[in-house]
């Protein structure tokens, strides 16, 4: 046969498939995720066509049934910031961290944040007691030794089951606004170290990481201390990169860390060449001029200048349309510096 005409083949075979996937959409003509809906479909039947291995479908299969799961669960409660809290599951109820931990659940649910927690013993089950069964999630992970959900939290429709690690830390990330991390094992360091991972590069946002301990310990300065000497000093990270968490031993400080950070900032996001941060007020020229001279080094060729609303190229954005807007020309690399301009204007405020 030739060439030719298998190009046409293939070309008119997948326009049927796509006819019957818009067939099999049409209950939700009009729905605003018809479209990716489809595209998820195509990739399904692309699957078959790849012969791909039986374990790799399962695998995806499973994944992309515990994220959409995850994603029901999150949904009533989008509009609420929430606190990502790790630490040892091996922490003594009897023990300063966890009283620590339970101290910080409570505060910061009085400021109004949730929490998220793996939904464990120690020190997850300290920061959950204290913010309360309506005031956290339960991200469970299904282990060969099976993990028990804790009290406050087993039974509750907020408590979600996870195969996968993967899943599991996305929703951790995706769904939270701080991380906080008190001292741990292997699993604290792994949530620690990625989040720092994805803010220094660039894929996610900015947000709080504090690092807790009591004040007879030395957990998270003996870890600064590796940070600085082996990483900062040898040239593997740049020296602003540690103002991307911060280290305590205070929970009223740990908290005033999270609030602190949301105080006039809101958000972020990027449009085209403009890194947007959304403000919950407007603020003053003559700071806006300050940023300019002060954080020159990560901007591209302009200034800071402030809008009083969304730009042109932003839609959807519902209740945060009735923001002001910050607009700069970020690098998008020094991540560290970003999140000094973000404490520079809540000082200045």
């Amino acid at each position: 046969m030739p060439r030719g005409s298998v190009k046409l083949d293939h070309m008119e075979e997948s326009r049927r498939e796509h006819q019957l996937i818009l067939d099999l959409l049409s209950p939700f003509t009009g729905a605003e995720n018809h479209d990716l809906t489809s595209e998820l479909i195509q990739s399904s039947v692309n699957l078959l066509r790849d012969q791909a291995a039986r374990i790799d479908v399962k695998l995806l299969n499973k994944a992309v049934k515990e994220l959409r799961y995850a994603f029901k669960v999150f949904a009533p409660y989008r509009h609420l910031r929430k606190v990502s809290a790790f630490g040892s599951a091996r922490t003594g109820k009897t023990s300063e961290e966890y009283r620590m931990a339970f101290d910080f659940g409570r505060k910061i649910r009085e400021h109004g944040f949730m929490v998220l927690t793996g939904a464990g013993s120690g020190i997850m089950e300290a920061v959950q007691r204290g913010a309360g069964r309506d005031g956290g999630f339960g991200l469970n992970i299904r282990l060969p030794m099976e993990q028990q959900a804790n009290s406050t939290m087993k039974g509750d429709t907020k408590l979600i089951t996870f195969k996968y690690f993967f899943t599991r830390k996305l929703m951790f990330v995706k769904e939270t606004s701080a991380i906080v991390c008190f001292p741990g094992g292997f699993g604290t360091m792994d949530e620690t170290f990625e989040a720092l991972t994805l803010m220094q590069t660039g894929k996610s946002y900015v947000i709080p990481v504090v690092l807790v301990q009591s004040p007879e310990d030395d957990y998270w300065q003996s870890w600064d201390g590796f940070i600085r000497r082996h990483m900062v000093d040898r040239g593997k990270i740049s020296p602003e990169d540690t103002r991307l968490y911060h280290i305590t031993e205070s929970v009223d400080a740990a908290v005033d860390e999270v609030v602190t950070f949301y105080r006039v900032y809101h958000s972020m996001r990027y449009v085209g060449a403009s890194t947007v941060f959304r403000l919950n007020h407007l603020i003053r020229e003559s700071l806006v001029q300050r940023l300019t001279e002060e954080f020159s080094d990560i901007l591209n060729e302009g200034e800071f200048r402030l809008h009083p609303g969304p730009l042109p190229e932003e839609t959807g954005d519902g209740e945060l349309a009735s923001l002001p807007r910050l607009v700069f020309p970020f690098n998008r690399q020094n991540m560290g510096r970003l999140r000094e301009v973000v404490d520079r204007i809540n000082r200045a405020e």
